[in-house]
């Protein structure tokens, strides 16, 4: 009995270093650093360009007139486009997006046609600028944003009128006011840069256009122009937000 107590005592001994080794605290390790997720939250600014469509159609509404309340015509213009805007985004938790912007480009959109009406008359019209204050809604799927923008807009127009024997003899420029919607993507290459691409559709409805005569003996003129543009651009924002955590 003496010599198994000696020996279990013995065996305690060599066993206890290697017992308590096994049982030493674990080594802590650190957890991965977080990756700030990307936010759209922020303001931007920057430029566009592209092409615009602009299609009329033309009324006689000059009191006394000939052909007073008949249609005249219409015609189609298109050419470049380029502008600036500016906005602010936020973006909520679940991805969605809401925004203001408000933009102005410049175009030189030019179309004529002849009179549905009267022989050896010509109508014309050139578009100058382009605006609009719009809100948008959209959803991010992480540094890609899809997005549909709807608000009021306003295009600057010039008008005439001219005849083949005196040249032009009526003129004038209104700026039309109406509304847009539109549609489009966005994607951040960088915590600061992001480029989109979008469709807008503008409607003007109809409106009187004032004609002042450019000959003596001619009466004011008076026309109902019914006008839609079409727009597809292209630009580039810089962003005042980028990586955040939410």
């Amino acid at each position: 009995m003496r010599k198994f107590l000696l020996a279990t005592v013995a065996l305690i001994a060599f066993a206890g270093p290697a017992i308590t080794a096994d049982m030493r605290a674990p080594v802590y390790k650190a957890p991965p650093p977080v990756v700030p997720a990307w936010s759209w939250t922020g303001c931007f600014a920057g430029g566009h360009g592209g092409s615009l469509w602009t299609k009329q159609d033309w009324t006689n509404f000059t009191p006394g007139g000939d052909f007073f309340g008949a249609w005249l015509g219409g015609h189609q213009a298109n050419s470049w486009l380029g502008g600036v805007q500016a906005g602010c985004d936020y973006q909520f938790a679940g991805g969605f997006v809401i925004g203001i912007q408000g933009d102005y480009a410049w175009t030189d959109a030019a179309g004529s046609h002849d009179s549905a009406r009267e022989i050896g008359v010509a109508y014309h019209s050139k578009a100058k600028s382009l605006a609009s204050v719009t809100g948008r809604v959209g959803y991010a799927w992480d540094r890609f944003l899809g997005y549909v923008r709807g608000g009021g807009a306003w295009q600057r127009n010039d008008y005439s009128a001219s005849t083949i024997i005196l040249g032009t003899v009526y003129a004038g420029t209104e700026t039309r006011s109406g509304w847009t919607v539109g549609v489009g993507g966005e994607y951040a290459f960088t915590n600061v840069l992001s480029g989109f691409v979008e469709y807008s559709y503008y409607d003007y409805g109809s409106g009187r256009v004032p004609l002042t005569p450019l000959l003596a003996g001619l009466r004011p003129g008076l026309v109902d122009v019914k006008e839609s543009t079409s727009v597809v651009r292209a630009g580039l924002n810089i962003r005042f937000g980028g990586l955040r955590g939410y």
